[in-house]
């Protein structure tokens, strides 16, 4: 596969190409059942008054192939932001050409950029694909941190006693 990869940010009207690459993503991951995102609500996330996070595509010649959705976390002992990425893919037939990497590597540099201590994420502990490629760049894996999650039901619980 030859061609131009360019990284460049996600526009307003490119949801349906955003809500699609994250379809995508959870088909990969086993977890479709769980996309209930629509359009309006990245919209809203993305570019409304307070935007939550930010989606950048990778793109061939143009088209986009893959995509990185991430946002600013904080570190209390650092004293300095990072950067959080929640979501990562790089379409089947664009794989092993370093998109991904190209994707990663914009993530350090924007990271750098804006002051940034780190780079966050998160992996399946099955995908053994993306757990070496990872570990091929240097990033370490954080076994000592267990990730919490409270929502739906227990979320309503907790925000009102």
């Amino acid at each position: 596969m030859a061609g131009d990869i360019t990284i460049r940010a996600a526009a307003g009207h490119e949801m349906p190409q955003v809500l699609a690459f994250i379809r995508e993503l959870a088909v990969y991951e086993h977890l479709e059942h769980e996309v209930v995102a629509s359009e309006a609500d990245l919209a809203a996330a993305l570019f409304g008054p307070r935007r939550y996070a930010e989606v950048v595509f990778a793109c061939l010649d143009g088209v986009p192939v893959g995509f990185a959705l991430f946002f600013h976390n904080f570190s209390t002992f650092l004293g300095k932001p990072g950067i959080y990425l929640e979501d990562l893919f790089v379409r089947p037939a664009a794989r092993g050409h370093g998109i991904g990497k190209r994707l990663l590597a914009w993530l350090a540099a924007t990271a750098l950029e804006r002051g940034c201590a780190r780079l966050d994420w998160a992996v399946l502990d099955w995908n053994e694909l993306a757990l070496g490629f990872y570990r091929s760049l240097g990033a370490v894996a954080q076994d000592k941190w267990t990730t919490m999650r409270v929502s739906g039901a227990a979320l309503e619980r907790l925000a009102h006693g």
